[in-house]
């Protein structure tokens, strides 16, 4: 009977070690939420400059995106940190209408219409808005919600 019991126990320990280790997120990290809010205002002050030409902002858009850049690499080498490393690949990835997208076409048109401008600038900050949730609170909605964005790009 009693090694039964320590069988019982050991499996508990061993499926609960198991289904802990295949859901971990990383702690709240006030830096990343630090720098992430310091990011979505300075991406839409930016962004509302858009509609004039970009070579007169190229050096501040070149430097905002540096310090996406390095934030990125931040976040990709914080442990148990895959979803919002991977929502920042999606932020970052010139080809989709996010972040890095919207900059790539700035440059590429040199000015964006006033509808472009509102429209993309509600979707980024939206998708910045849901990553400061994210690194708030680390639950299941904010989680879900976070993985929606990130599978509705891919």
């Amino acid at each position: 009977m009693k090694t039964m019991r320590n069988i019982v126990a050991l499996f508990f320990l061993v499926s609960l070690s198991v289904s802990c280790e295949s859901t971990r997120t990383a702690i709240f990290d006030q830096y990343s939420y630090q720098k992430t809010t310091e990011l979505k205002v300075e991406a839409s002050k930016l962004m509302d400059k858009a509609t004039s030409p970009y070579p007169k902002h190229q050096q501040e858009a070149e430097t905002f995106l540096l310090d996406v850049e390095k934030l990125m690499e931040y976040e990709k080498n914080k442990p148990d940190n895959e979803i919002t490393f991977a929502m920042w690949k999606v932020l970052t990835n010139e080809e989709k209408n996010l972040l890095s997208g919207f900059f790539k076409r700035w440059k590429e048109k040199e000015s964006l219409s006033p509808v472009f401008l509102q429209e993309s600038k509600k979707q980024v900050l939206e998708a910045l808005d849901l990553l400061i949730q994210y690194e708030i609170k680390k639950d299941k909605v904010s989680k879900e919600g976070l993985l929606g964005l990130i599978n509705s790009n891919n």
